[in-house]
């Protein structure tokens, strides 16, 4: 068998380099609200799946319980030859109850034992709200409310610094921070944050938050397809994919590539799989992406209600 295209690597402020699509293996666990009916080992075949179509970048955190059959899936993989270490960009993501600078590198190091690795290629802070320390990914009162803590997000991201200097981690990133976190972030930090990982697609392309961080030389990764939106049953879209002879979720993807994005779509079925990564042997032209433009509603699919009183609640602010 002949090895598989992968994707061209697009360069960080930091000197590295990341795949330009990931696969993302989010799985709906303690925090509720998702859509998601993925089983325990779906995540593993996926994984699997995705090595042999191509894909080099696999997203996970430690919320999605899924970081074990990443790190098994890899590991076959290694064994069989298929891949290095070297060749994987392996993310992982710092969870809302373990802001404490004290907690920071335990909670790193418990990723690193579920994948079994020594290091992750870049580690994210989750989410900038952070969640009253202890067992419980959300944690409640009695009245049912969320707890959170007062944690300064400066103060965890300082704690994770130290996890580069110790080499757990290659590259540091964020997860939803809006414009003013951002801004705050750049100009307090001592190791630039190289992705900030977002919610983006053509009813939400976040075109103001992309150009701050761009400026900055920070990268922007979208999480999200709208499929939540019904994005993939839009017209328009369904429509420049015809011109294309490709799939709506095709357009939408290469849409966010050539608009200098890394998506990390999620799916566990091998089809689809495939299907995403196709994507690099066609081209949008420019009144394609200008129509995908248009469909902009500033629309998010994810409002994360549960951090909805939190200072740092991300999206109190239009971006």
């Amino acid at each position: 068998m002949s090895p598989p295209q992968l994707a061209p690597r697009v360069p960080l402020n930091d000197g590295t380099s990341i795949p330009a699509i990931g696969l993302g293996t989010y799985r709906a666990t303690a925090i509720a609200g998702g859509d998601d009916n993925s089983t325990l080992g779906d995540v593993e075949k996926a994984v699997l799946e995705a090595i042999d179509a191509g894909y080099r970048l696999i997203d996970g955190a430690l919320l999605y319980e899924t970081e074990d059959q990443v790190g098994r899936a890899v590991a076959a993989k290694i064994s069989q030859g298929a891949v290095t270490r070297a060749d994987m960009y392996i993310v992982t993501k710092l969870w809302n109850n373990a802001h404490r600078p004290d907690l920071v590198e335990a909670a790193c190091r418990q990723s690193l034992a579920n994948l079994g690795m020594d290091y992750v290629d870049l580690y994210l802070m989750h989410w900038p709200t952070a969640f009253k320390e202890g067992p419980d990914y959300v944690p409640r009162g009695a009245d049912g409310q969320v707890l959170y803590s007062d944690v300064d997000i400066l103060d965890t991201y300082r704690a994770m610094e130290e996890l580069v200097r110790k080499g757990l981690v290659k590259s540091l990133g964020v997860s939803n921070f809006n414009s003013a976190q951002m801004r705050r972030l750049l100009g307090s930090c001592s190791i630039k944050p190289v992705i900030n990982q977002v919610e983006a697609h053509p009813y939400l392309n976040q075109k103001r938050l992309v150009a701050l961080c761009r400026a900055a030389g920070v990268q922007e990764s979208p999480w999200s397809l709208g499929k939540q939106e019904r994005l993939l049953d839009d017209k328009t879209l369904a429509a420049v994919g015809r011109t294309h002879g490709k799939a709506p979720g095709q357009v939408i993807l290469r849409y966010l590539v050539q608009s200098n994005l890394i998506p990390i779509p999620k799916s566990v079925t091998k089809a689809r799989i495939q299907e995403n990564f196709s994507i690099f042997d066609f081209e949008l032209s420019p009144q394609d992406m200008a129509t995908i433009d248009a469909l902009n509603k500033d629309r998010r699919i994810c409002p994360f209600t549960e951090a909805l009183g939190h200072p740092e609640y991300p999206f109190a602010i239009d971006y």
